[in-house]
């Protein structure tokens, strides 16, 4: 398992999650990434984003007052 902070790209997070988990997972691992959140909606969008990408998204949950975390699994290619 591999661990990601994105915190410091505050709402342009996504592209580079995705970026990640295509170059810096290998297929069956799963990645954690911790990203602050402005409002919900980049957490919803980041969610759709996992799923139309082909991977699975195991978690996601509030890490605290600005921080969100999902942890997700790069599905076997």
């Amino acid at each position: 398992m591999k661990r990601y902070d994105l915190r410091e790209l505050k709402n342009d997070f996504l592209e580079r999650m995705i970026e990640l988990i295509n170059s810096g997972v290998e297929a069956g691992e799963s990645a954690v990434f911790i990203f602050e959140i402005g409002d919900f909606l980049s957490v919803q969008r980041s969610a759709e984003a996992i799923k139309e990408s082909g991977f699975e998204l195991l978690n996601s949950l509030k890490y605290n007052e600005v921080d969100w975390i999902h942890v997700v699994r790069k599905t076997g290619e």
